[in-house]
């Protein structure tokens, strides 16, 4: 990499002209701005108490020493303290001979045996997938599909939480006014079946909460007393205590939403290596609190209830286990936590959950630390933010969110009626039309998902997103599509692209700076890794279709007479999509071969 070399030159620059090494972290290597000639800049201000001189003549001396000592740098000119190195086309053209044909460019062979275990979707069992489920999904899948890309052995999966009080709600809302309907009998998916008796539970709940206030009752008190909520209690009791027939209706319930969820993960495109349940893991975190007691490091109160006292970490003291023995959050997440680990020995162990709960995976690590696995320390929360809508925020309970399959299908008719609008279809039959709209619908939600940075909360435009004109997916799908029938119809013409090695070509600016992105792409691919963002990737391949649009708009290819020339310009255009192509993959994105 170009950058490593000028790393290298920097450091012997500093021996041979100012008799002292310059550190490697303060060297800070740069694009040149837009406005400024030159290819990559050198910031001067950090190495002026080695130069012991000023800004000006610490960069003229480099540049020169940069001019006379590697061959790669053929000019430089500085602006104030920021001396900006223009790389050899030799250079450029170097690297597009030996990477324009890899169909693996920029990814890394896995080097690492022990895993990344990484968690998303995490639902629970009570409500269909919604709006936050999908950016939780897409997010975990990518990440994942970018972590596998840089090398690293990636495990994906999933824990659904598909026991507890608001598991119950659904239950008993079904066994009082339910009637014995089933999805079959009520012509719909079995999460949203379930969901709809959640709402129901609440609605009810609320009556009840309502009528005891009037009665006088003050309402904190109302809220606890009020008989649903009493027995919702008394079944997850029963539910813990192995009672046959309440198991037997939760495994039917959950039955038809795990149904319901694989139909939208199918339709989605995620997928996982391995499934845990929460129904399956709370016992083992059940034997971690006893450990706990055992050791010291957690106490009971006297109304039996089990607590971690956190206060000497700058926390509160947390519950572990109710005064009933029925076991919280926290409780299911320390007992997953440990047989994954038991399953995998995994490098990391990432979290991909909402950032409201920030604070719960900073005192999973804690007890766990307490407990004695010191592998608490590779536990990572990637939190991220919150979807909202213009109309404010979701709430399951009040039946106010955005289903997943709904805005599917949203986006769907979307597509459709924005594609037909446009005319981007030639002469296609209605399946290859129907695949297309299915194609751009998903990339244009997954796009604009993906494309902001995951720690901040986003507003989700499902017509902005659509767009075929702006920083969307539908865009950079249009993009590859004009790429591929620019390189069919090269080869319809004859032309003979792929085979040949391009040297001493003279460079137009557009082909030399979608070259330099190209470059970039590897290193992206990095960065973004590091940081587990897939907005990274999402704004590189939005900059390399717009950089190609404005190459195609400006240079001519396919009626450039000189066939050097020519073929040079299809191979770039090639190397180019299937780069846009690779790119798209890693957030989940196919791109069609025409419009």
């Amino acid at each position: 990499m170009i950058n490593d070399l000028l790393t290298l030159t920097l450091i012997e620059a500093g021996k041979a002209l100012y008799g002292e090494k310059i550190p490697e972290n303060i060297i800070q290597i740069q694009k040149t701005r837009p406005e400024f000639e030159g290819d990559l800049t050198i910031v001067v201000f950090p190495l002026l108490r080695i130069s012991k001189k000023n800004p000006a003549q610490t960069a003229d001396e480099l540049g020169k020493y940069f001019v006379t000592n590697l061959e790669n740098v053929v000019t430089y000119n500085v602006i104030k303290g920021f001396l900006n190195l223009t790389i050899s086309n030799n250079y450029w053209l170097n690297f597009f001979n030996i990477s324009k044909n890899q169909t693996d460019f920029g990814k890394k062979e896995i080097t690492r045996e022990a895993p990344v275990v990484i968690e998303y979707s995490s639902p629970n069992t009570n409500k269909p997938l919604h709006l936050g489920h999908i950016r939780n999904n897409l997010l975990g899948w990518s990440v994942s599909e970018i972590l596998k890309a840089n090398g690293e052995n990636v495990k994906k999966v999933n824990l659904v939480n598909d026991r507890g009080i608001h598991i119950c709600k659904s239950m008993l809302a079904w066994q009082k006014w339910g009637n014995g309907v089933t999805p079959a009998s009520a012509s719909k998916k079995g999460d949203k079946l379930v969901g709809d008796f959640y709402v129901l539970f609440d609605k009810k709940y609320k009556e009840e909460i309502a009528a005891l206030t009037a009665s006088g009752m003050e309402k904190e008190k109302a809220e606890k007393e009020a008989p649903l909520l009493v027995e919702a209690k008394q079944m997850l009791k029963k539910w813990e205590t192995g009672d046959k027939e309440v198991r037997k209706l939760w495994a039917e319930m959950n039955g038809w939403v795990y149904d319901g969820f694989d139909v939208t993960y199918k339709r989605l495109g995620v997928e996982f290596d391995k499934i845990y349940y929460e129904s399956d893991t709370y016992l083992l975190g059940k034997a971690l609190v006893e450990e706990g007691l055992e050791k010291g490091v957690l106490f009971k109160k006297e109304d039996g209830s089990v607590w971690c006292d956190l206060s000497s970490d700058g926390l509160d003291e947390k519950l572990l286990l109710r005064a009933d023995g029925t076991s919280v959050y926290m409780t299911q997440d320390l007992g997953t936590a440990q047989l994954r680990y038991n399953d995998y020995h995994p490098r990391e162990l990432i979290y991909v959950v909402g950032n409201e709960q920030n604070y719960h995976f900073e005192v999973l690590r804690l007890i766990l630390k307490k407990l004695g696995r010191p592998w608490a320390e590779n536990i990572v929360h990637l939190s991220y933010g919150m979807v909202e809508l213009p109309h404010g925020k979701m709430k399951s309970r009040e039946g106010t969110v955005v289903d997943a399959d709904d805005l599917m299908d949203e986006m769907y008719n979307t597509a459709k009626q924005t594609t037909e609008a446009l005319g981007k279809y030639n002469d296609f039959t209605p399946v290859e039309a129907d695949k297309l709209y299915h194609m751009l619908s998903l990339g244009a939600l997954k796009y604009f998902m993906l494309k902001v940075d995951p720690r901040k909360t986003m507003m989700f435009n499902p017509a902005e997103s659509i767009d075929f004109n702006g920083n969307t997916g539908p865009f950079i799908q249009y993009t590859h599509a004009r790429i591929r029938s620019l390189v069919r119809k090269g080869k319809e013409l004859g032309n003979n692209w792929q085979s040949v090695q391009y040297k001493d070509i003279e460079m137009a600016p557009k082909e030399k700076s979608l070259i330099k992105l190209l470059y970039d792409y590897p290193s992206t691919l990095e960065q973004a890794a590091q940081n587990f963002s897939p907005a990274m990737i999402a704004n590189y391949v939005y900059d390399l279709a717009k950089e190609f649009n404005q190459f195609y708009q400006e240079i001519t290819i396919l009626k450039e007479e000189d066939s050097e020339k020519r073929n040079f310009r299809l191979a770039l255009s090639e190397f180019t999509g299937n780069t846009i192509r690779a790119a798209m993959k890693l957030l989940g994105i196919e791109v069609p071969e025409r419009m």
